[in-house]
């Protein structure tokens, strides 16, 4: 059995978390990749995206793509009231609104707090979770936002920035 996934799991740990829920399920990014929480604001919708990407904001004179969490995640329906939230986040040089139901706080775990990712077979997919945040009664899914923003499905966010 090789010790490389620990180590994994210890380079992920002690790290701060912004912890946010989609659905009934709580989430968590590293800290470092938040610039700003903000409430949601209309997008302007772009031609032929898919429904996962809502569109573009002018943000302070940045054209910004949005992207919904709860559809890309094939979660109920989302809507949007008050209490939507966007997550504004700074990955590879670029900066991607995320919308999610609520940002609940930061939290710091340490090594002992994350577990690996379970093998599910093909039911999810694991390259864009970091693992599993436990602590007491809370269970935190860890995303690896970067790399799912920066995955090739995604490359439509960058398209879209550049067609705004």
């Amino acid at each position: 059995m090789s010790t490389e996934p620990q180590t994994d799991m210890q380079a992920i740990a002690d790290h701060e978390y912004l912890t946010f829920t989609l659905g009934s399920e709580e989430y968590g990014v590293d800290i470092l990749k938040v610039q700003e929480i903000r409430g949601y604001d209309q997008v302007t919708r772009l031609p032929d995206a898919p429904a996962f990407i809502k569109g573009v904001i002018n943000l302070r004179g940045l054209i910004v793509p949005v992207v919904d969490l709860r559809l890309k995640f094939h979660l109920s329906q989302a809507t949007y009231d008050e209490t939507t939230v966007m997550i504004v986040l700074g990955i590879g040089g670029r900066t991607i609104g995320v919308v999610v139901d609520g940002v609940s706080d930061v939290l710091r775990l340490d090594p002992a707090h994350v577990r690996a990712v379970p093998d599910l077979g093909s039911a999810i997919d694991r390259r864009f979770l970091t693992g599993l945040g436990v602590l007491d009664e809370r269970m935190l899914i860890l995303l690896d936002i970067e790399r799912l923003m920066t995955s090739e499905e995604m490359g439509l966010v960058e398209q879209a920035s550049l067609a705004a």
